[in-house]
């Protein structure tokens, strides 16, 4: 199995603790996940964020409805927690997400592991591409969510 990685890192202008407490409610993740994907949260609230929660969804690939579920695997408020997909689209995905203090607000990085079905020409021509389009649409959505305040 070829494990892929991506990165990303934001800046927001927001202390750590409100930072995490956005990114911790998982009905967050349908405000910045790109309307193309047809995003839902299938788990029902309240839906309390801690290691071993699972939360289910449901998302629309490239036209193909499909079922996802995670599960929290580290749960470490405000600097980090992880989610793992137990079922779903791909053979593995691992979501760290970090947040660090810094002098203008919150370093927010992501750090995915991933792989996928059909190997490395899928993975390529397809997948890096899609992975590449939903953290540029969520890098938007939460610079205008988290604006730079004018003093």
């Amino acid at each position: 199995m070829k494990v892929s990685f991506f990165h990303s890192e934001i800046l927001l202008p927001r202390p750590i603790r409100e930072i995490f407490q956005f990114f911790g409610n998982a009905r967050n993740l349908e405000v910045i996940t790109p309307p193309w994907l047809r995003f839902q949260i299938l788990t029902q609230d309240p839906i309390v964020m801690r290691e071993g929660t699972l939360i289910d969804y449901r998302i629309r690939l490239r036209g193909i409805p499909l079922r996802w579920r995670s599960r929290i695997e580290v749960w470490d408020p405000p600097r980090r927690f992880v989610d793992i997909q137990i079922e779903g689209p791909y053979r593995l995905w691992r979501h760290e997400h970090l947040f660090n203090p810094w002098d203008q607000g919150t370093l927010c990085l992501d750090r995915v592991q991933y792989a996928v079905r059909g190997g490395p020409l899928v993975e390529r021509l397809f997948v890096r591409r899609d992975v590449e389009k939903i953290f540029e649409f969520r890098r938007e959505k939460l610079l205008k969510l988290f604006p730079l305040s004018l003093l």
